[in-house]
């Protein structure tokens, strides 16, 4: 399985990428060794993920994702909250 994922980090900013193991990605960038920007503003939670079959097709998402306003990734994670 492949995910996209948002973290939300320690001073409310978002942080976006992809993985082939969720909890072990969000781990790595919990210690400081996930990517340059999660070393500086540390991640707090997972606020959204999606899955999909194929690397390409979450790094694709991910680009997407990458490319929306912050009020947009708010709705996206607003909208996968409710669908809990």
């Amino acid at each position: 399985m492949n995910y996209t994922y948002i973290l939300l980090c320690c001073d409310g900013t978002y942080y976006t990428g992809w993985t082939n193991d969720l909890e072990k990605r969000f781990q790595a960038h919990v210690s400081g060794h996930g990517a340059k920007y999660t070393k500086a503003h540390k991640p707090v939670k997972i606020a959204y993920y999606e899955t999909f079959d194929t690397p390409e097709e979450a790094m694709s998402r991910e680009w997407h994702i990458k490319k929306m306003s912050r009020e947009e990734k708010i709705e996206l994670i607003e909208g996968m909250d409710q669908k809990k």
